[in-house]
């Protein structure tokens, strides 16, 4: 007879973890689920894991994040195809965001494109697991000289927080990444594996992620803690991250960035989606956007007098009227109150609109205030 959990309807899914997972229990992590991942969500003190972001430096494990490497003669001119943003100016070193839509544009997943010699690489921003992956390969057609390889569990990745970041960098690897520009990164050899050491935009504080092959992740990771010992490091969990995140108004994939959103929307002019670079999916929609001036809705920040914490798409009304939801909300250390991102309709985005979230059946007021918080 069969035991219960044996059956196939019962199968537990194991969830992968980091080469560092043992790493974070020693320091006393507690784990949380991240996209099949399981990934620390704080470290016993995340008002600690956020003062050290915010006055000296974290360090955070990412490797759960979705990276693609593509290589191939026609890498660059078959991405450039598909992606919403132009790439074609890129020299190595360098980097730049960019989203994949649908043909109506709306979002299926935004990514930050590095710029190698022999490759590109892609990382997702946010947790979506292999979205990215999944959805570009669907347009890598047969004769296309590229080949897309899923690096999510060949190659770590690591956040470096804080004013003292580029410090600590320079301290463990001997890189100088003080003066490189947002989305641009440096190669760095760290525990005999080639390295990517790259600024990025995760809590609005100085970030830098360092990419390497998962069999140096390891070695990096204790360089940066050994390192950053004289600076005052801590490791950080999801939860100081998110609350760092929001603080910044920084959108990321999953919550803000779906399928119902289009990029303008989100405050991506300039920034992810291209409006002269020719065709690409959804490329009609955006244009037509951008020459009409009609979107709908707008990402906002808002400030809510109560102290609960709004769900993701708890919904949003101006008197009677539904108006908007909730992407992401979180008690902002800083301001001492509940804090969300939101996507209300155009006419209710202006900061200082007083509007109210409803949660469990009861309206909460909340108002519309200007990004970053």
């Amino acid at each position: 007879m069969l035991n219960w959990t044996q059956h196939p309807q019962f199968k537990i899914k194991q969830m992968k973890q980091s080469r560092l997972h043992s790493s974070h229990a020693q320091l006393g992590a507690t784990f949380e689920e991240a996209t099949g991942w399981e990934m620390p969500a704080h470290y016993g003190d995340v008002a600690a894991e956020y003062r050290a972001v915010r006055e000296a430096v974290g360090l955070a494990d990412l490797s759960h994040r979705g990276k693609i490497r593509v290589t191939g003669d026609d890498r660059v001119k078959w991405l450039q195809s598909v992606i919403s943003n132009d790439i074609l100016p890129l020299q190595p070193g360098q980097g730049r965001y960019s989203s994949f839509l649908t043909h109506k544009g709306k979002m299926l997943t935004y990514f930050r494109v590095y710029m190698q010699a022999d490759a590109v690489m892609l990382e997702d921003v946010g947790e979506i697991g292999e979205t990215t992956y999944q959805a570009l390969r669907k347009f890598l057609l047969y004769g296309t000289k590229a080949k897309m390889e899923n690096c999510v569990e060949s190659r770590g990745l690591l956040l470096v927080s804080g004013p003292k970041a580029a410090d600590v960098i320079k301290a463990a690897f001997g890189s100088d990444v003080a003066d490189l520009k947002p989305i641009n990164f440096i190669s760095a050899t760290i525990g005999g594996q080639t390295a990517l050491i790259i600024r990025t935009e995760e809590t609005g504080e100085q970030d830098y992620e360092v990419m390497i092959p998962a069999d140096g992740l390891v070695v990096a990771w204790e360089r940066l803690m050994d390192a950053g010992k004289p600076y005052g490091i801590e490791p950080i969990g999801s939860q100081a991250r998110e609350a760092l995140r929001i603080e910044a108004g920084i959108p990321k994939a999953g919550p803000e960035l779906n399928e119902e959103i289009v990029p303008p929307e989100a405050n991506l002019e300039s920034k992810a989606f291209s409006l002269t670079k020719g065709c690409y999916p959804g490329q009609e929609v955006v244009a037509r956007m951008d020459t009409y001036g009609n979107v709908r809705r707008h990402l906002v920040g808002l400030v809510l007098k109560d102290s609960t914490i709004p769900p993701p798409k708890a919904k949003l009304f101006s008197g009677d009227r539904e108006v908007g939801w909730i992407s992401s909300a979180v008690r902002s250390p800083k301001l001492g109150q509940i804090i969300a991102l939101g996507f209300p309709l155009r006419d209710f985005s202006k900061p200082g609109t007083e509007l109210t979230v409803e949660v469990e059946g009861k309206k909460l007021d909340a108002k519309v205030h200007p990004l970053p918080f």
